[in-house]
């Protein structure tokens, strides 16, 4: 604990005071609940380009500034999503606050560590997927896999073998158990990999991508097991994922980037609001008819007996559904999400930066 002087007694100004003045600052402190700590993390690349007409040879070296001053926290046992459109910055952040790389500025902590000066350290209590990379051994099945892993984080075999008994059952693993990695599918790699991420216990994971190229299926065991590791165990999740749905089942809070700054930082629906993002109902019907019309949502398309109704993203689709079930020969309908870059391209349109 920090000695307080005389002279901080009688002039310093109070906790309320000193944190007023950080938010002023921009600066992220860290509280006690705190795990995950960002404070203006920057990160720059040096490139060679080609110099369009001065020969094919010619390179100059330019700065590519991929994350640009990003501050955030994030509470233990909190679900996070990290969201932006392809190139904002998502992945170089999670491979910094992983070690992987070493920031250009900045300050993070997870855990109270600098993953930068103590990755092996910190690997003990962090688990990662990344969507399109496996951490699994291609030819070995997943059985000796798992085995390797269990002697690379030095797990007591009892623990080892309940952690992997339980994530065989939520992520049904048992079939795949003796299957050479190279032979599973995409959605039973992911499964495998996510497995394999949280063997040791760790205290944060971290999910670049995990549902990509997942059908219905595969998306779904993930997802409930993902909400189940983190009601029960309170595991901390950073998840990044171009896929809105994985966000409104999962996550309560948002942080969107985008050029590397920080944009946004709050609910879905607050989001949503900001961007006014709208969600499209397809209405397929049993014949064509004039454009549908009820409170709520618009038109926006009509092919046949096909039409797209556009209403709020933050509005329930159930009262639309039911409405046009009523008064319209309904065949089929389905609900499409807003794209993330369709939101951001919004929130830019209304001037840019929105912060929650």
């Amino acid at each position: 604990m920090r000695n307080v002087t005389t002279a901080e007694a009688g002039g310093a100004p109070g906790a309320a005071e000193a944190e007023a003045a950080a938010a002023a600052a921009g600066e992220v402190r860290a509280g006690t609940g705190d795990l995950v700590v960002v404070q203006g993390l920057e990160k720059v690349f040096t490139v060679r380009r080609r110099v369009p007409g001065r020969g094919r040879l010619r390179r100059e070296r330019q700065r590519v500034r991929a994350v640009d001053g990003i501050s955030f926290r994030v509470a233990r046992g909190e679900m996070v999503g990290y969201i932006g459109p392809n190139g904002a910055g998502k992945s170089t952040t999670i491979k910094m606050l992983t070690g992987i790389l070493t920031p250009s500025g900045g300050r993070i902590r997870v855990a109270g560590i600098d993953p930068s000066r103590e990755r092996t350290r910190l690997a003990r209590r962090m688990g990662v997927v990344f969507g399109q990379r496996t951490t699994l051994w291609w030819d070995l099945p997943l059985r000796d896999s798992y085995a390797l892993v269990r002697r690379m984080y030095r797990v007591p075999q009892a623990r080892f073998r309940a952690n992997l008994e339980r994530c065989m059952e939520l992520l049904d693993l048992e079939p795949l158990m003796d299957v050479p990695v190279r032979q599973l599918s995409l959605g039973q790699r992911m499964r495998g990999d996510i497995a394999a991420a949280l063997l040791h216990d760790p205290e944060v994971l971290y999910l670049d991508e995990p549902t990509i190229g997942l059908d219905v299926v595969s998306k779904a065991k993930v997802r409930g097991f993902l909400r189940e590791l983190n009601t029960e165990r309170g595991t901390t999740v950073l998840l990044t994922t171009h896929d809105l749905s994985d966000i409104e089942q999962l996550c309560r809070r948002v942080v969107v980037i985008d050029h590397g700054r920080l944009m946004y930082d709050g609910t879905l629906s607050g989001l949503h609001r900001r961007g006014r993002s709208e969600r499209t109902l397809v209405v397929d019907l049993e014949r064509e008819t004039e454009p549908i019309g009820i409170p709520g949502a618009r038109t926006v398309r009509v092919e046949g007996p096909r039409q797209w109704l556009a209403f709020p993203a933050e509005a329930s689709a159930a009262p639309l559904v039911a409405q046009i079930a009523e008064g319209y020969p309904l065949a089929d309908l389905s609900v499409r999400e807003p794209e993330i870059e369709e939101v951001i391209a919004r929130m830019y349109a209304r001037g840019g930066r929105a912060d929650g």
